[in-house]
């Protein structure tokens, strides 16, 4: 993680807000998504009125760094102290080995078809801790209490579920929902600015994909939201997490519409993977990928140069994006372990205008490269302050 300083909200100025639900339910689950400030601070009763009389025990799975931020007013909230499990922070952490590590650990420690998880970090802590309880006893359930904007208004919502192989990123998991989810906006105020900015990638990618609405307030509140405002924040949490929830009820298991989810993580995951996934958060290698995504919708005529420019643009409002050196070759050969591939088939998200795509599946490796290629070729020339011009 690079050095930053912090995020600091002006809490005194500002009210407490409403406490939103928005409920995912699907043909295999039906829980509600929390989102609001003060969370943290009445965990346990919203855990037991969860439970509904049904026995608990709970284990929180986290990482030093944000226990050692958060662990007073977690703990404030129980009675009886969680059984605290830690993971090293970073994508470096999910693999096969970190989740049998943590099983031993639960078994050691007792814990039966009564556990509870919670996951409270990041989207590698969800993923993880997802993955474990989907399989630890053959299924337990967890509750996902995201600590970075970009698990917020994405990874921690839907049941997607895995760790990275050597092949690829997320080829081993499954589909298992959180009973709930709390995304309280006060964990944002520890932030660095870097991952912040990285979060709010997933968001320009909801309103790329599927919200015009939420596209003009991102453009419209750029210096609000760089500035980590609570109530815009709040705000584009919120209208991002009906936007997910909006699609995995449509499509649970991302047989059709939710593959749309994926525009710029096709070659999004190449970059990480060629960088080692060390370089790059995974907000800053989406937004390079959705560069490259709009630079391939621009070449097959899907979208205009306007729709381009306005697009591109809005990716860049929340940089500077980190800069990488990778081989386009290298790029479009990666995508070829991407896991949404079909019976050898690429499928690639294209934009068609803003709020809409399309799903392809006849990408050619040629129009990769170049799109790749021309994403490259912005990257080397952009700035903190860089725009795509009309």
């Amino acid at each position: 993680m690079r050095a930053a300083t912090p995020l600091r909200y002006h809490s005194a100025t500002v009210a407490p807000a409403k406490i939103q639900t928005i409920r995912l339910t699907t043909p295999s689950a039906n829980y509600p998504i929390l989102i609001g400030r003060g969370l943290l601070t009445t965990l346990h009763s919203r855990l037991v009125k969860l439970a509904a009389g049904k026995p608990f025990r709970t284990f929180l799975i986290t990482s030093p760094n944000i226990w050692s931020l958060w662990s007073e007013k977690v703990l404030a909230s129980f009675p009886q102290s969680p059984t605290v499990l830690f993971l090293p922070p970073g994508e470096k952490t999910k693999r096969l080995a970190a989740v049998e590590s943590l099983a031993e650990q639960l078994a050691t420690a007792g814990a039966d078809r009564d556990a509870l998880l919670l996951a409270f970090g990041g989207g590698v802590i969800g993923d993880i801790t997802g993955f474990l309880a989907a399989i630890y006893m053959r299924g337990v359930p967890y509750i996902q209490i995201p600590t970075t904007l970009l698990a917020q208004v994405d990874s921690s919502i839907g049941g997607k579920t895995g760790v990275n192989l050597a092949a690829g990123k997320n080829l081993v998991g499954a589909f298992h929902h959180p009973t709930a989810v709390f995304a309280d906006s006060d964990l944002l105020s520890t932030l660095p600015p870097t991952e912040l900015r990285a979060g709010l990638q997933e968001s320009v990618k909801a309103a790329v994909i599927r919200s015009p609405a939420l596209f003009r307030t991102l453009e419209k509140s750029v210096d609000l939201i760089r500035a980590g405002d609570p109530v815009i924040l709040t705000k584009i949490i919120a209208a991002s997490i009906r936007i997910k929830a909006e699609v995995v009820t449509a499509d649970e298991k991302e047989s059709g519409l939710r593959m749309i989810l994926n525009f710029g993580h096709t070659l999004g995951h190449a970059i990480e993977a060629a960088t080692g996934f060390r370089k790059l958060l995974h907000g800053e290698a989406v937004a390079w990928g959705m560069i490259a995504a709009l630079h391939l919708s621009l070449a097959r005529g899907t979208i205009t140069p306007e729709q381009f420019a306005r697009m591109a643009n809005l990716i860049l409002a929340f940089g500077p994006l980190p800069k990488f050196k990778a081989d386009p070759a290298k790029l479009v050969a990666l995508t070829a372990s991407d896991k949404k591939t079909r019976s050898g088939r690429r499928a690639f998200v294209l934009s068609t205008g803003i709020g809409s795509t399309a799903m392809v599946f006849d990408v050619t490796d040629a129009e990769l490269h170049s799109a790749a290629s021309a994403m490259l070729a912005d990257m080397r020339t952009s700035t903190s302050t860089s725009t795509i011009p009309l």
